[in-house]
């Protein structure tokens, strides 16, 4: 699956991340009781502060620096299977790539 989205902020409390629900077919996602499955994406602190350091994000830089991946109350189990490899730049846009099992 594919999804153009914006880049996240970094709020209080939480590691980067992005939401997603999957579903079976187009058809299929117009009811959310037929989804497959629910996740996050957790952003790679890399790829966040090659992000944050753009205007606009300064809260962002606050609260990533007080939260890590072992500390987040989600990824803090085990992040290896969420964790998405960025590609790209800032510039002309990035791509987050993840193998998900549904």
């Amino acid at each position: 699956m594919t999804f153009t989205t914006i880049y996240p902020a970094c709020y209080p409390g939480r590691w980067p991340h992005i939401h997603f629900e999957a579903f079976a077919s187009l058809v299929a996602a117009t009811n959310a009781s037929n989804k497959s499955a629910t996740s996050q994406i957790a952003l790679p602190k890399a790829t966040n502060d090659l992000v944050y350091a753009v205007a606009g994000y300064e809260a962002s830089v606050r609260n990533q620096s007080q939260v890590t991946l072992a500390s987040d109350n989600v990824f803090s189990d085990g992040s290896s299977l969420e964790l998405a490899t960025v590609a790209g730049s800032v510039a002309s846009g990035l791509t987050a790539t993840l193998t998900v099992a549904v």
